[in-house]
């Protein structure tokens, strides 16, 4: 087992354009757009999607979700924030260190079009 998630979804105002945010940042990570299925859409590494994207179905109001993706070194962290920052993502941190989690961990933060705080993690040292 690789982790303890099998899959996340979160509902966006505007799929489409949701999708193709994804689209730019996941590919410095190495995700895909795996499925596109109606009004939804799942990215994942390799065929198994684990990261879907929906329409906002549910609940009033805006409610911030932090999703981290990992990235296989530090490089790949730098590359998802330029490319976040070139579809227009809001910068919340840009890539460096964090001592604060533990020794190591690098991390970039930015914000999705719908205003999730999304980040790219190493936790390997460079």
């Amino acid at each position: 087992m690789d982790g303890m998630l099998d899959h996340i979804s979160i509902q966006c105002a505007d799929v489409g354009a949701s999708a193709a945010f994804y689209d730019a940042v996941l590919a410095p990570v190495g995700g895909v757009r795996v499925l596109d299925f109606g009004e939804v859409v799942g990215f994942g590494v390799g065929n198994k999607p684990d990261f879907w994207l929906g329409p906002q179905q549910t609940g009033d109001g805006f409610r911030e979700s932090h999703i981290a993706f990992v990235a296989p070194d530090r490089a790949a962290v730098r590359a998802f924030f330029d490319a976040a920052v070139a579809a227009g993502a809001e910068r919340l941190h840009e890539p460096k260190e964090w001592p604060i989690y533990h020794p190591g961990y690098y991390g970039a933060f930015v914000r999705d079009p719908d205003g999730n705080n999304v980040e790219a993690v190493c936790h390997a040292p460079e």
